[in-house]
């Protein structure tokens, strides 16, 4: 029986709860009883999210400003992601603009672009930012950045604006909003809001773009073995850490027959991957940062990438995925993907260029002869994301606008 994973939010100082449906859509028992046996929460049926085109009823336009960045100091999840609640939004006749800067990623400018969605430079002073938001008619803001003034969100807040603030457990934390939004596997709601805000937690919230869930994959088709073993890796649109380097050598110490496709995000990547060893009826192929990646993936009998936010978008396309962590934030979500056994575990990049690198090759390649252990990691990672994310969060946003008072 196939479960969604239970959604959990706390909205008006009371924690709600939404049971786990199975395929009939009933709530599961065992979930059921555990939840209903907690003072203060309610269990209730998973939210149905409002039909593609919805417009509000009391606001009938309605423009959202996007706040991050795409830099190879901060990365590019924060605008991939924010981009997926864009097409959801623009699929409302909401209208979408970022507010930010975009560097070092041309398939992600390529990205915005082909979306129409206009890009403005951000201020770098909260109240500056307040008053171009107010001048450029914005009810509501994203802010998606760690590194953005912990006063943004109040001021944004104070200036009339809706403001939804994403996080990924104690990283973004310090913003006041009216949504706070953690995405990942294992969150948990906050408890202890002021009245009125709303914390959405979970990967029931996950933000998925339209291409990835144009590329779904059929989980029931056969294998067939008159194909080469294909592998993608990738690790962001800035591989800030050069994790391609370690990871391809050790996908082809495997010594099987394979075809690897390698994401290279700088020239220097691109002029170290060119001088790996490539072993007999093996072929590496290098490729630039891509807004096709889904493609690339959807076509993988094994993706290879960093525990970020683009591991989401590979469980919802069906993908078996290899994960290693390349930065600090990755780690909390890491252990629960580990331990959900929903990807295959590498370790730490630094351990991999150290003491564990025959252990996590001797991984790959038990993973990529074995095509049950494959499908197994893949069902149970789609299992986890419905694809409907984007759509819970866009139902939260909107209404938290047309709640705010307004002239």
């Amino acid at each position: 029986m196939t479960s969604t994973p239970t959604l959990a939010w706390f909205a008006g100082g009371q924690l709600l709860v939404t049971a786990a449906a199975d395929a009939t859509g009933s709530a599961s028992p065992d979930e059921a009883d555990a939840s209903e046996a907690q003072a203060n929460i309610h269990v209730m049926p998973l939210p149905s999210p409002t039909p593609s085109g919805h417009r509000l009823r009391h606001l009938p336009e309605v423009h959202v400003g996007l706040r991050c960045d795409a830099a190879p100091s901060t990365g590019v999840g924060h605008l991939a992601r924010c981009l997926a609640l864009a097409d959801e939004l623009r699929s409302r006749a909401v209208g979408v603009t970022v507010i930010g800067r975009i560097e070092g990623a041309p398939w992600l400018t390529e990205a915005v672009g082909t979306r129409g969605i206009e890009v403005i430079p951000a201020p770098d002073e909260p109240g500056d930012l307040a008053a171009l938001c107010q001048q450029r008619g914005l009810d509501a803001a994203i802010l998606d950045g760690y590194d953005l003034p912990p006063g943004t969100g109040g001021r944004l807040r104070e200036a009339g604006l809706t403001v939804l603030a994403l996080r990924d457990g104690p990283h973004g934390s310090a913003q006041s909003a009216d949504i706070h939004l953690d995405q990942n596997l294992g969150a948990a709601p906050i408890s202890d809001l002021p009245r009125g805000e709303v914390s959405l937690a979970g990967v029931g919230f996950s933000l998925l773009r339209d291409d990835i869930l144009s590329h779904r994959k059929d989980l029931t088709a056969p294998p067939d073995d008159s194909i080469r073993l294909r592998v993608l890796a990738f690790f962001g649109g800035t591989d800030a850490a050069g994790a391609a380097p370690t990871l391809a050598p050790l996908v082809l110490a495997t010594g099987l027959s394979l075809d690897l496709i390698v994401v290279a995000a700088t020239g220097d990547i691109a002029d170290q991957l060119a001088r790996v060893a490539v072993g007999e009826d093996q072929r590496l192929t290098v490729i630039d940062p891509t807004p096709d990646i889904a493609a690339h993936a959807a076509t993988a009998d094994l993706v290879v990438t960093a525990a970020g936010s683009s591991v989401w978008e590979l469980l919802a396309i069906g993908s078996t995925t290899a994960v290693t962590t390349v930065a600090d934030n990755q780690l909390l979500g890491y252990a629960a993907l580990a331990e959900q056994r929903v990807v295959a575990p590498l370790g730490a990049l630094a351990d991999l260029r150290d003491q564990q690198a025959s252990s996590a090759t001797a991984r790959l390649r038990h993973l990529l002869g074995d095509h049950r252990a494959r499908l197994d990691l893949a069902r149970r990672g789609r299992a986890l994301i419905d694809g409907r994310g984007r759509e819970r969060v866009a139902d939260a946003l909107l209404a938290a606008v047309e709640a705010r008072p307004h002239p």
